[in-house]
């Protein structure tokens, strides 16, 4: 059979979709400046699926510093990967600065933070250690613990209890295999905006042997007192062995960065194959993050802003009645019953009707009759904003719950 067969007759969940939904539900094309509004098919809209949370993206300073970046370096220098070719001063520097920010002793400049993590994991977990992790973990952990040849234990999203019985389960079976443990969670869960119980799973050191990585994209340059990250937020950036951000978030920015004690991060330098295989970050990037990390811990006016905007939001949402689950981060899923099309229906109100540009999560990624807004507020919003999102969402709601969404089609808006 030709291998490509089976793509004509089975798409996949979402790809199924595909030919109704292309360009407006899938891949829409959000055009002009990055901002809180932004163009939709023409139309200008009150956008919250932007993960640029402080509002660097069209920071004056960052854009200035990018364009000369560009025009001193261009974008090719350093040629080859860092091994061989591509190391620079600036390298080493933001390393260096990105290091001293989350309370490590050295950093290591990733390319991408989805290639980043699995290639962590792939260096780190050999075929005799055991990986733990969360339930809810972001899809480039699970692809980096599928692709780990030794065993693997998952534990029920934040079950402190669970995690105990799949570390003592790791623990004989490490014992037995002459291996080593690792547990693998997150700073900010990216979907329900919950933080990961990093106080009490590294308490659970006093009576394991393991190493902690945590991947804080969403948490990097958000929580903590100086925005260092969840590690900072509860206090135990010395218990995290591997502190893992990425730049698409809060920095606005490409790359990725694993932070660690010097030992290992020498270690991942000489065995991460996503970074020996691959070119280095071009010189812009590099110079464009260093601007960034500046304005992270000089600016704390952005960070919060950004606050303000979140907790008028989410209080707001909540003293109208809507279930946000049990986010205590900025990221803000509002939960409502239906199903796909209805949440099509809806998406579909909010943009062409109210002028509300949102993300939206049906099966099978989330249980069918569930629908998932899930809000991004940034520093870039105003109390304004919210006041018309929250208008609109009630009228919204209001609608699905009297039928007027149902049917048994999903519109065509390809």
């Amino acid at each position: 059979m030709d291998i490509f067969e089976k793509f004509r007759s089975n798409k996949g969940d979402i790809g199924k979709h595909m030919a109704k939904a292309h360009g407006y539900f899938a891949f829409p094309k959000l055009e002009g400046e990055i901002s809180a509004r932004m163009n939709f098919r023409g139309k200008e809209v009150l956008t919250w699926s932007l993960n640029n949370y402080i509002g660097l993206a069209n920071h004056p300073e960052i854009r200035r510093v990018d364009a000369e970046a560009s025009k001193e370096w261009g974008l090719a220098y350093p040629m080859g990967a860092r091994m061989m070719s591509g190391q620079t001063s600036q390298h080493e520097e933001l390393e260096k600065q990105l290091a001293a920010y989350v309370g490590k002793p050295d950093s290591f400049l990733l390319n991408f933070g989805y290639q980043g993590m699995v290639s962590i994991i792939d260096a780190v977990c050999g075929r005799n250690d055991v990986v733990v992790y969360d339930s809810e973990a972001h899809a480039c952990i699970l692809d980096g613990v599928r692709l780990h040849m030794g065993k693997r234990y998952v534990y029920p999203h934040n079950n402190i209890e669970s995690l105990k019985v799949q570390l003592t389960r790791a623990t004989k079976l490490a014992e037995k295999q002459g291996g080593g443990i690792l547990v693998i969670t997150e700073g900010v869960f990216g979907m329900s905006g919950d933080l990961g119980k990093l106080d009490e799973i590294v308490a659970l050191k006093k009576e394991f042997n393991f190493r902690l990585l945590v991947d804080d994209a969403h948490g990097f340059g958000v929580m903590g007192p100086t925005g260092a990250g969840a590690p900072e937020h509860f206090g135990v950036q010395d218990q995290v062995d591997l502190h893992f951000c990425t730049f698409a978030k809060a920095m606005a920015g490409i790359g990725a960065f694993i932070a660690c004690e010097k030992d290992i991060c020498n270690y991942l330098r000489y065995n991460m194959r996503s970074q020996t295989f691959a070119k280095s970050l071009p010189m812009p990037i590099v110079v464009g993050s260093m601007k960034r990390l500046e304005l992270l811990r000089t600016k704390p006016e952005l960070r919060e802003q950004l606050w303000t905007v979140v907790n008028g939001l989410q209080s707001g949402l909540k003293e109208a009645g809507f279930d946000l689950g049990r986010t205590n981060s900025p990221v803000t899923p509002v939960y409502m019953k239906g199903g796909v099309v209805e949440a099509t229906k809806v998406v579909m109100d909010l943009r062409e009707n109210y002028g509300i540009f949102c993300s939206v999560v049906v099966y099978p990624v989330i249980p069918k009759g569930e629908i998932i807004l899930r809000l991004i507020p940034t520093a870039m919003h105003t109390l304004e904003d919210v006041d018309m999102t929250i208008k609109a969402f009630k009228e919204v709601r209001d609608k699905l719950e009297a039928g007027e969404y149902q049917g048994t089609e999903v519109p065509d808006m390809a």
